[in-house]
């Protein structure tokens, strides 16, 4: 997506430790109509393939997931990060590396949310070695639902978890690919 490389070169900071930052208009402050244009973007992308829902882990995925829904006329569901006073014990969970973070969540999703058979396409913001990915995938394989693919917006080329995700014959969409970063450059795939 053309206009999303624009973006993350003119409105991105590469930080040490492989860290892109697009807190201006992605995962801190939102840019609202840039938003939609992603969830439309997104929607394009998936336009063939029959979806139930929308599946996405919380924080920064669930506005993109949101803006993709409304194009999509999708429910969708988020993975809590912390298990709530408000859920019941009947969860699917498992264990979510963040490379951004530095630490492992056991995030959860209520199992009245998720059912056999259902066709689920799985968004996020960032895919770096692609755990948070591993472990929606995981929910969904516990739930007897379908993954039917991965959109990220933003992917790091150059960790991996992309092609690593591709070579299981997952179908992986991502919007603007990041190849090499310096503190100087962005390259795009």
């Amino acid at each position: 997506m053309k206009t999303l490389e624009e973006k993350i070169l003119k409105e991105g900071t590469v930080l040490p430790g492989n860290i892109l930052k697009v807190n201006s208009f992605l995962n801190h402050r939102l840019d609202v109509d840039f938003l939609m244009e992603i969830g439309k973007e997104i929607s394009r992308l998936f336009a063939d393939e029959k979806i139930d829902k929308i599946l996405t882990i919380e924080t920064s995925g669930i506005a993109i997931a949101v803006a993709a829904a409304s194009e999509m006329h999708l429910p969708v569901v988020f993975a809590k990060k912390h298990k709530s006073k408000n859920l019941s014990d009947d969860l699917y969970t498992t264990i979510v590396h963040s490379f951004t973070h530095g630490t492992d969540y056991t995030v959860v999703v209520s199992k009245e949310f998720l059912s056999k058979g259902e066709r689920v396409l799985i968004i996020d913001d960032f895919l770096a070695n692609g755990k948070a990915l591993i472990g929606l995938i995981d929910i969904l394989n516990q739930a007897g639902a379908k993954t039917v693919g991965c959109c990220c917006v933003i992917e790091k080329g150059f960790q991996g978890g992309g092609d690593a995700l591709r070579a299981q014959g997952i179908r992986v969409e991502s919007l603007a690919i990041v190849d090499e970063m310096t503190d100087a450059t962005v390259t795009f795939r």
